[in-house]
C-alpha cells in the first residue's frame, strides 16, 4: 500500500474514533500517538497533518458536505463515508501538492475496501462536485 494511502487510512481510523466517541480529533490523535509503537512509520507525519487539518477546518468541510450531498445529511451518512469525505475535501481545498483526481480516487478506493457497496459512487459524486466548486 502506498505511503499516502496508509496515511489516509490512519487518519480515517483516528477521525472515525473521534466521530464515534464524540471527542475532538486532536484529543483522540494524542491518545493514538501515545499507544503507537516505535519506530513510528514514515507516513505518520502526513496522517497527522490530515487529522489536524480536518479538525481545524471541520466546520467549513462539513458545511460543504451538507451543501453538496444531495438527499443526505451528515448524520445519515455512514461514519466511514463521512470521514473519508472530510479527508478528501481537506486535500481538495488545502493541500496543493495533491491533485484533485488523486484525492478523489484515494477516497473512493478506501470506501471500496471499508464501506458499503454504494459508498464509492456516492463519494465520487459528492467529491467531484466539490472539486468543481473549488476550482472556480
Amino acid at each position: 500500500m502506498p505511503a499516502r494511502r496508509k496515511a489516509r487510512k490512519r487518519a480515517l481510523d483516528v477521525l472515525y474514533e473521534a466521530d464515534m466517541r464524540a471527542r475532538p480529533p486532536v484529543e483522540v490523535l494524542a491518545g493514538y500517538l501515545q499507544r503507537l509503537e516505535q519506530p513510528r512509520p514514515e507516513h505518520l507525519g502526513y496522517a497527522i497533518g490530515l487529522i489536524e487539518g480536518v479538525a481545524a477546518n471541520q466546520a467549513r468541510i462539513d458545511e460543504l458536505i451538507d451543501s453538496y450531498a444531495e438527499g443526505w445529511t451528515l448524520d445519515r451518512m455512514p461514519a466511514v463515508d463521512r470521514n473519508l469525505a472530510r479527508i478528501a475535501i481537506y486535500e481538495l481545498l488545502y493541500v496543493d501538492e495533491i491533485d484533485d483526481a488523486v484525492a478523489i480516487s484515494e477516497a473512493v478506493e478506501l470506501a471500496r475496501q471499508m464501506s458499503t457497496d454504494d459508498s464509492p459512487r456516492f463519494l465520487n459524486g459528492i467529491l467531484g462536485r466539490i472539486a468543481e466548486y473549488a476550482t472556480r
